[in-house]
């Protein structure tokens, strides 16, 4: 048996503009989701992993949303950062920690950007 990520949770505020920056802007698959105890999960992710997105089905729910305690971001493997860069900044504009650079130490390509509820996504790619 060998051990696997098999997704990380977040609590988001806005479900659909979720989806929207990660599926439709970042180009994950939406693999499924489901609804207990008025909890919407929604289960994003490629072949090595999803990210499992919590909300409110009522809105009125106090789960804590947005960067907080120890998290620091999310690292979703891509293509071409900069495609990918480009082509989330043209479709979501969303706020950039650091634009695409190159980690010549680790043989990769960054980019770092905010996602709907603040939270810092990872853009890597392996060169």
């Amino acid at each position: 048996m060998t051990n696997d990520v098999i997704h990380t949770a977040l609590w988001v505020s806005d479900i659909e503009s979720t989806l929207d920056f990660y599926v439709d802007g970042l180009g994950l698959e939406h693999n499924w989701e489901f609804t207990s105890d008025g909890v919407r999960n929604v289960y994003v992710g490629g072949d090595h992993g999803e990210f499992q997105f919590k909300s409110d089905v009522d809105g009125g729910g106090d789960a804590a949303v947005g960067p907080c305690g120890g998290f620091d971001h999310l690292a979703v493997g891509v293509d071409s950062t900069d495609e990918t860069f480009e082509r989330l900044v043209d479709h979501s504009d969303p706020p950039v920690a650091t634009e695409p650079t190159t980690m010549a130490e680790i043989d990769r390509r960054v980019a770092f950007v905010e996602d709907p509820d603040g939270y810092v996504v990872e853009l890597v790619e392996r060169l």
